[in-house]
Formats: C-alpha cells, sequence, structure tokens
C-alpha cells in the first residue's frame, strides 16, 4: 500500500511539475512488439558432445544464452534491439517466479551474445564493451555487468581450431579462411562432414536468390571453390578405399610396404591401377611404384 500511495504521488507531483513544459500522459500503457530471439539456448545436464569440442562456442554454450549472429556490423540500434530482447525474457522469467512464488536467481538469468562479423572501437565504446582477456579470447567484449551481454567481434578473434566454428560465421576473409580450415580437419572429424552439409546448403540456397549482391557472388564463388576441393577429396578417399581393398584380396593382407605405394597408384585412373594390381605380383608392383 505504501508503495502505491509514493507512486500516485510521484506521479501527480511529476505531472504537476512537468505540465508547464511539455505533455504529460499518467500511466501511459506501453505495447510491445512480438519479438524473436534468433537463438535461445538451454544446456541440458549431460550433453550429447563434450562442449570443449565446439572451442567457443561450447564456452558460451555453458549456461543459457540468447545468441543473435549478424551478417554485417551491427547498428547501434540493432544492438539496443537485441538487448530490448533480453529484458523481454527476463520480464518472462520474472513472471514465471511470480506465479510459482519462486525466487529469480541473477546467476540464472540469461546472457546475450551478439556474434557480429565486426564490431567498430566507437561500437563497442559506445555501449562500454570491454575485454576479459584474463578469462576470455580477444574480441570478446563484455557490456557493464547489469546488462548481461556481450559482443564478439569474430574478425577480431584469434585464428586458432578453438575459434574456428565462431568464425564461420564471419565475413570476407576471415569466413573464407575458416571454410579452409574447416576443409583441413581430419575425414573423422564428427562436425567436419556435417559443418560442410550446413556451408554448402547454404551455398545452393544464396544461388537461388533473384537478386544477388556483389557480396553474394563473391562469397557464392568462394563456397562454390570450397565445395569442388571437398568433391575432389571425398572421392579421392573413395578411390583410396577401393585400392586398399583390392590390394588385401590380391594379396592377402596390407601391410606396410604396400602401404607405401598407394599414393603412387592413385595418380593413375582406376582402370588402369586396378589392372596393375591383378596383373603384376607384389614384388612388381614394389619394385615400380616404391619411389
Amino acid at each position: 500500500m505504501t508503495r502505491q500511495q509514493h507512486d500516485q504521488f510521484a506521479k501527480q507531483y511529476l505531472e504537476e511539475l512537468l505540465s508547464p513544459l511539455g505533455t504529460v500522459e499518467v500511466s501511459r500503457e506501453v505495447t510491445d512488439e512480438v519479438r524473436q530471439v534468433d537463438i535461445f539456448f538451454s544446456p541440458i545436464p549431460s550433453p550429447k558432445v563434450d562442449p570443449q569440442s565446439l572451442g567457443l562456442l561450447g564456452r558460451i554454450a555453458q549456461s543459457t544464452a540468447l545468441l543473435e549472429p549478424f551478417r554485417n556490423q551491427p547498428s547501434k540500434t540493432e544492438v539496443r534491439n537485441c538487448i530490448i530482447k533480453l529484458f523481454s525474457v527476463y520480464g518472462d522469467f520474472q513472471r514465471k517466479a511470480k506465479r510459482e512464488n519462486t525466487s529469480l536467481a541473477e546467476t540464472n538469468l540469461p546472457r546475450l551474445w551478439v556474434l557480429a562479423p565486426s564490431a567498430s572501437p566507437g561500437l563497442i565504446e559506445s555501449f562500454g564493451g570491454k575485454l576479459d582477456l584474463d578469462n576470455w579470447l580477444p574480441g570478446v567484449f563484455f557490456l557493464p555487468d547489469a546488462f548481461k551481454t556481450a559482443i564478439v567481434a569474430i574478425n577480431q578473434l584469434p585464428v586458432t581450431g578453438e575459434t574456428l566454428l565462431c568464425r564461420l560465421l564471419g565475413r570476407d576473409k576471415v569466413q573464407e579462411e575458416a571454410v579452409k580450415e574447416l576443409l583441413a580437419l581430419p575425414q573423422e572429424n564428427p562436425l567436419r562432414h556435417n559443418i560442410l552439409e550446413l556451408v554448402f546448403s547454404w551455398r545452393v540456397s544464396l544461388q537461388t536468390q533473384d537478386i544477388l549482391t556483389e557480396d553474394d557472388q563473391e562469397l557464392i564463388m568462394k563456397l562454390t571453390a570450397a565445395y569442388q576441393e571437398a568433391r575432389a577429396e571425398a572421392v579421392q578417399e573413395g578411390q583410396r578405399v577401393v585400392l586398399e581393398s583390392l590390394l588385401k584380396v590380391r594379396f592377402g593382407n596390407l601391410d606396410d610396404e604396400l602401404s607405401t605405394i598407394i599414393n603412387n597408384l592413385l595418380n593413375f585412373p582406376p582402370e588402369e591401377y586396378t589392372r596393375l594390381c591383378l596383373q603384376l605380383s607384389r614384388e612388381e608392383l614394389l619394385a615400380r611404384f616404391n619411389n
């Protein structure tokens, strides 16, 4: 009751003082537009993969988070809109806690991560962003604590395996180099195939657009080159498997000596190295292709 009385007094007090200066609307309803968070993430107790395998992205995913990725550097307005979404989520959490008559711990509130391909010093400074190099990598800027928000400037991240998955969301050379690093991962890497499929699906979706910007056309060219490289690599790997099986059938096993000639045999067309493996003896193959 005391609070309600104070609110009523404060409204009347401010209305009285401010009316001479302009229009005063008391208890004006504010209707917020429906907003969608790009990614709302909640961790599970026993994840299917080790978060450390995702590097920086895995660290981000250690607690509840809102992720807002941008294709271009976000404007101040776009960052503010992300923060509005975060506070709207806080409002939902508070209403739920009130309904259930429970307290809402500060540590349980999600953090907002703005994933930007770049972030100018002016943008970072305007929001009071600071590095935390004792705990986080360069390129990760934290806003004042009460905002529970971080801006990740992808182009400022160090070029390491830990940042690879984040750098794939970058632009231009940053993204191009990240795709090359992805292709260079071992074939057995569990993330490599799935992510490449997503990247190449993105390439196809870009190509189907009616209007392509110069940046889109350049990106398609880069992704096409990466796709062709990956496809050639997959074909060669398939041929290697076939050749290894052929040598095992022909000579009973694939020992170290026979393994050393596989790369040289793969320089020939499949029909040629198949003929040679079937016609030549073990000693003849080793003598011919060992160097």
